[in-house]
């Protein structure tokens, strides 16, 4: 598949472009609707733990944007168990309120289907609706894929439309498993082996960057360590 639109390795400084593109993505779903069904609550709300996933993905993975800025992908690294945000439940209860047991259920159902093996994880596609909306998808994705596929692990995503679905297939993922989501809805996960190393288009990033090592250092100051959410994101 041909790359039409650059993408670089998104830094700390562009998260907050990072959130808004996916609390756009999300909130017009019905899983935004299920999550926050308050339409004034909703993007605050989503933003917000959005904000806490995307920050941890800095530590513990990467993400990469469209260099136009309306399209982004959010990955982990799996190479082992990846602890949750650092006072993960006691920021999910302050930012969601009462509509946090949704969240966390969710955590859950789809924490308790994700591989075991070492992967990439891919958490967030965030393509908001708008012009060429399927062109932002398929460029931020192939592209995030060639900077994934020099680390030589397979790569994990789930789809809850067709439409997904069908993007994950045109880009070399076979079904895994499908299972119902807390909202109802049928989650499909998919996995896709890496290739054989190839070398990047000229505008699509190169990662050179070692896998991160989880320590005291990647602690956020002054906040303790939760264990009461499990080791993925929420949407």
């Amino acid at each position: 598949m041909s790359l039409t639109l650059p993408v670089d390795r998104a830094r700390w400084c562009d998260i907050d472009l990072v959130v808004s593109l996916v609390t756009a993505t999300v909130s017009p779903t019905p899983l935004g609707a299920w999550l926050v069904p308050d339409e004034r609550q909703r993007p605050v709300i989503l933003a917000g733990v959005a904000r806490m996933w995307i920050e941890h993905a800095m530590l513990f993975g990467d993400a990469f944007l469209l260099r136009d800025g309306t399209a982004a992908t959010v990955w982990f690294h799996r190479y082992r168990p990846i602890p949750p945000p650092p006072g993960y439940g006691r920021h999910l209860a302050e930012t969601c309120g009462h509509h946090a047991p949704r969240f966390s259920l969710l955590d859950q159902t789809l924490a308790a289907r994700r591989p075991v093996e070492a992967h990439n994880h891919l958490a967030f596609l965030a393509v908001p609706p708008g012009p060429r909306r399927a062109e932002r998808a398929e460029s931020v994705l192939a592209a995030s894929h060639q900077c994934m596929d020099n680390l030589s692990l397979p790569t994990y995503a789930e789809a809850s439309s067709g439409t997904h679905r069908d993007l994950y297939h045109r880009h070399g993922y076979t079904d895994r498993d499908r299972f119902p989501r807390p909202d109802g809805a049928t989650v499909y996960s998919l996995w896709r082996l890496a290739p054989f190393p190839t070398t990047p288009p000229p505008n699509a990033y190169r990662y050179t960057r070692q896998p991160p090592k989880p320590s005291r250092n990647n602690r956020t100051p002054g906040r303790a360590p939760s264990r009461q959410a499990p080791d993925g994101p929420t949407m």
